[in-house]
């Protein structure tokens, strides 16, 4: 009704004449503006009667408690035996062995397996993953598949399709109402699409689990041509699994995760399933993935023994954010509140890999105070040439001397960082850090897809690993200094004159940059100029 007033009230100038006519020949141009408004408000008035379904098919279900029917369940069950109380572990540090470790779990899937990501993208360790995960469940694999909604746009057709599968079910976290024009969602329901389900699991069996920081997509494994990522995943078993798979429990059977079924307009079939993964087959034979990935994955197999023998074992637990607080309007989540408390018992040391890095008026403090204590603190996170989100580099930036004159030691990756031109496919792509990382004291770590900024603090839900072993420790330790080598990062210090300075080492020379390295006007005019918005709690 208000667009319809609006569209009458610019028709007045039909009516004019003389004068009149004139001066609303003058104004065409705001004419023609307003009439767009119009319409935009038409649609959006239009789209907005657009909303969820309240009422569909659905079933509560859990994970198999009986893990120790499966072949995987028994063959980490032997060392769990040993270790009475504890949960083996082990990080999975490059992105050719975590796709292929991936793989393996799915192929050695006998009763269940459980996914839940951020991200599913649609390209080729994509579609393998996908197509691995139909051949499980045509051999019986109960598979239930959770995945944030917000890359999944104008895909709900082959999602559905996947869902088709009478053993598979897919479950779509917090939901776009508007399917096909989202950005009426942000408009009229931002307070509840703002929040997304940053997790990153797969449980294979209730019995081996990986957790980390990489979605599914090929800069997440090292195969991509443009940028890849530096990232970290930590491997699990024994009873921390079973934590695992009660967090997934408790997102699956949650109102904020709706079936797929319930989203599109038509009930999909397995012909509509054979359509998708007829051209899902073709789509990975035109990639070419470009790792012998079926070799990678029987030798895999074939040290499943010795892989296990490797496994440290120690106490762990997960750590998680409750969906629920969110919708109670609970500003800190469960990760932070754990973080608070574990820094303030540090002793010595605190290492932190983030790749979004955003520091708020009481985190700084909280760093100023440690270093006060005598914490020595050191940071990696992304430069602004590296980081893929300039605004959270810009949140980053905003208090990056503040952060420095807190005794801080600050290092931020370079794009042509050696330890991933090393291991990617394509020597030419670009880094850039993924990892959320952190080692207290040298004797505990947590790896998941917490990042240190608002965003992973109070808008999204989070997930990871908190384990207390200083072997652990160590292997991370190792991890994160290769990062902070010169050839793979800048020394972020501050001068006699209080301005930053940038130091490497190209060539076997130091070399300093008095602004952003490898940055051009307009990335630096992008990043001031989101530095000016108040929109720091949203990064």
């Amino acid at each position: 009704m208000i667009a319809g007033k609006l569209l009458r009230s610019v028709s007045a100038p039909e009516a004019a004449s003389g004068q009149d006519r004139v001066l609303f020949q003058g104004s065409a141009r705001s004419l023609s503006m307003m009439k767009s408004i119009a319409v935009v408000l038409t649609l959006l008035l239009a789209a907005g009667c657009a909303s969820l379904p309240e009422e569909y098919p659905r079933s509560a279900s859990t994970a198999f408690p009986d893990y120790l029917d499966t072949s995987i369940g028994r063959h980490f069950e032997e060392a769990a035996e040993q270790h009475p109380g504890e949960s083996g572990f082990a990080i999975v540090r490059d992105g050719r062995n975590a796709f292929t470790a991936r793989i393996a779990m799915v192929d050695l899937a006998e009763k269940s397996l459980d996914a839940q990501y951020y991200i599913w993208e649609a390209d080729a360790t994509g579609w393998i993953l996908g197509e691995r995960i139909i051949q499980a469940a045509d051999r019986g694999v109960r598979v239930r598949l959770l995945i944030d909604d917000i890359t999944l746009a104008g895909r709900d057709a082959g999602v559905a399709a996947l869902d088709a599968h009478p053993n598979i079910e897919v479950r779509v976290f917090n939901p776009f109402a508007n399917r096909d024009r989202r950005g009426i969602d942000f408009v009229i329901d931002l307070d509840r699409v703002n929040h997304c389900m940053h997790n990153k699991i797969l449980v294979v069996d209730n019995a081996l689990a990986i957790v980390g920081g990489r979605n599914i997509g090929n800069h997440y494994f090292g195969v991509a041509t443009d940028a890849n990522f530096r990232d970290l995943d930590i491997a699990a078993a024994g009873p921390v699994v079973r934590e695992v798979s009660g967090v997934f429990d408790h997102f699956w059977n949650g109102d904020w995760a709706v079936p797929i079924s319930a989203l599109v307009d038509r009930p999909y079939t397995e012909k509509d399933l054979k359509t998708t993964r007829d051209t899902v087959r073709e789509l990975i034979l035109e990639e070419n993935y470009p790792h012998p990935l079926d070799e990678d994955v029987d030798a895999l197999h074939g040290e499943l023994g010795s892989i296990r023998d490797q496994f440290i074992w120690a106490p762990g637990l997960m750590v998680w954010d409750d969906p629920a607080n969110i919708e109670k309007g609970i500003v800190e989540g469960t990760m932070l509140m754990q973080l608070r408390r574990k820094l303030d018992s540090l002793q010595e040391e605190l290492l932190i890999e983030s790749a979004y890095f955003v520091m708020q008026d009481r985190a700084i403090e909280t760093l100023r105070g440690l270093n006060e204590r005598g914490v020595r603190v050191r940071v990696m996170t992304n430069s602004l040439a590296s980081n893929d989100v300039v605004a959270a580099h810009a949140g980053h930036a905003k208090r990056r001397e503040e952060l420095l004159e807190t005794g801080v030691e600050l290092y931020e990756m370079r794009p042509d960082a050696g330890v991933i031109q090393k291991k990617v496919i394509s020597g030419e792509s670009n880094a850039a850090l993924h990892t959320k990382a952190l080692v207290f004291d040298r004797d505990s770590v947590f790896i998941g897809s917490f990042n240190l900024d608002p965003r992973s603090a109070s808008i999204n839900t989070e997930a990871g690993l908190y384990v207390e072993s200083t072997e652990l420790a160590g292997q991370v330790i190792d991890y994160m200094d290769e990062g902070v080598l010169p050839e793979n990062s800048y020394r972020v210090l501050l001068d006699e004159d209080g301005e930053l300075l940038w130091v490497t080492v190209i060539d076997g020379v130091e070399v300093q940059f008095h602004q952003e390295p490898e940055t051009g006007f307009w990335d630096r005019f992008v990043s001031g100029f989101i530095q000016m918005l108040p929109v720091e709690h949203q990064l």
